[in-house]
């Protein structure tokens, strides 16, 4: 009964020696996490500082389907009416007009962001942020929280672009 007491004691023992060992892993891979938003947040280098949703980049069309877009100097009130209605069904949950949210505001993005940029996170967020080293800083600046591709169709995704333009 003693050995077993015994055995049992110097187990435990090892246990904790060993999970304390772990503690100091845990604290390098958190360095390497570290490191590796360090290495994201170098590739766009437009204006170092500034936080990515503040940042001005209208050169960059984003990665997806959309490659060429051209808005017309007059908004389509009635295309940006049927945006406002896909917006505050899909979207207000993540964004708020005029401040920062779940995810960044809209209003003003197109002085910000080039049409194609905009239109291309709405219809593919998951292959931006994959592959646009922009969308993957918002990612980061926006504590994780990956914008949802809500299904919309291109249509859509223009309608709320032209919401967008009127606010």
């Amino acid at each position: 009964m003693k050995i077993s007491i015994k055995i049992i004691a110097t187990a435990c023992a090892v246990l904790m020696l060993s999970c304390g060992s772990k503690e100091e892993k845990k604290k390098d891979g958190f360095t390497i996490d570290r490191q590796k938003a360090e290495t994201e947040k170098t590739v766009v280098t437009e204006t170092p500082g500034t936080k990515a949703s503040e940042r001005v980049t209208l050169d960059n069309k984003g990665v997806g389907p959309i490659t060429s877009l051209s808005l017309n100097e007059e908004i389509n009130t009635e295309m940006a009416a049927q945006g406002k209605k896909v917006y505050d069904q899909l979207c207000l949950a993540c964004h708020r007009i005029g401040k920062k949210f779940i995810g960044p505001a809209p209003n003003g993005i197109l002085e910000r962001r080039s049409p194609e940029w905009v239109m291309n996170m709405i219809l593919v967020p998951e292959k931006m942020v994959k592959d646009d080293p922009l969308a993957k800083e918002l990612l980061v600046e926006f504590n994780g929280s990956p914008m949802a591709n809500q299904g919309l169709t291109e249509e859509q995704a223009r309608a709320v672009l032209e919401y967008f333009r009127t606010l």
